[in-house]
């Protein structure tokens, strides 16, 4: 995560801010009198440095805010069931589709299914990766991601 990140998420500004005070307390000590008389670039160098060091080692002690929870749906709300392979029937692939021999993008590729193809889907599914059935006869079964299916009749 970027420092910028960070701080638009809300807890890097108390580290920078606090690193601001600890640079400025170190460099009244520090560093000679006469370099503070006036603004200079080389103040300004040792300030912006100084809070950027100082605050890089504060960020990680700085605690992350908690993510909220997710919410819940009203009651009597109708909440949709994830869609499950409907064993023998068809599916269009939304692009190409790589099948593969087992469930996961580590397994081996057996083909690619154009876009616009169909595949039927055995009712076999290990998370979002389901057992198709592809190919004009003789078919050919092998594991695609759901996530490049629409059921046949989505435009």
């Amino acid at each position: 995560m970027a420092v910028t990140d960070m701080l638009q998420a809300g807890h890097g500004a108390p580290a920078y801010l606090l690193a601001l005070a600890i640079t400025l307390v170190l460099a009244a000590f520090l560093t000679p009198r006469r370099w503070w008389r006036r603004p200079t670039a080389r103040g300004l160098a040792v300030l912006g440095a100084g809070t950027w060091a100082i605050g890089a080692l504060l960020l990680p002690a700085v605690a992350v805010p908690q993510a909220a929870p997710l919410p819940m749906p009203a009651p009597g709300a109708v909440v949709s069931a994830p869609r499950l392979p409907a064993s023998g029937r068809p599916y269009r692939v939304y692009r190409d589709l790589n099948v593969r021999d087992g469930a996961g993008v580590g397994a081996p590729r057996l083909a690619v299914v154009p876009a616009g193809a169909l595949v039927t889907p055995t009712g076999e599914r290990e998370g979002d990766w389901w057992r198709v059935r592809y190919g004009a006869a003789p078919q050919h079964t092998g594991w695609a991601s759901s996530l490049w299916l629409r059921q046949a009749g989505e435009p």
